[in-house]
């Protein structure tokens, strides 16, 4: 659910943005794939970048981070 007049994030795009070592070798694979998932656990457990690296890139690129508000 987007919000009119705004695109969300695309899976992957701060990392193929960045041209990250890891993406680039899953871009070779078929997705799903053993090899593929086997590359992948290196993105779950040891990411070569931070969360501050790809909060930056967001702000960088315009994207803007909502959460939708609760009411109790």
């Amino acid at each position: 659910m987007g919000i009119q007049g705004y695109v969300e994030y695309k899976s992957r795009e701060f990392c193929n943005s960045v041209r990250c070592p890891v993406q680039i070798e899953l871009n070779k694979k078929e997705k799903a794939s053993e090899e593929y998932e086997i590359i992948r656990q290196t993105c779950r457990t040891a990411c070569k970048y931070t969360t501050w690296q790809f909060h930056h890139w967001l702000i960088e690129k315009g994207y803007l981070i909502v959460k939708k508000e609760v009411f109790e």
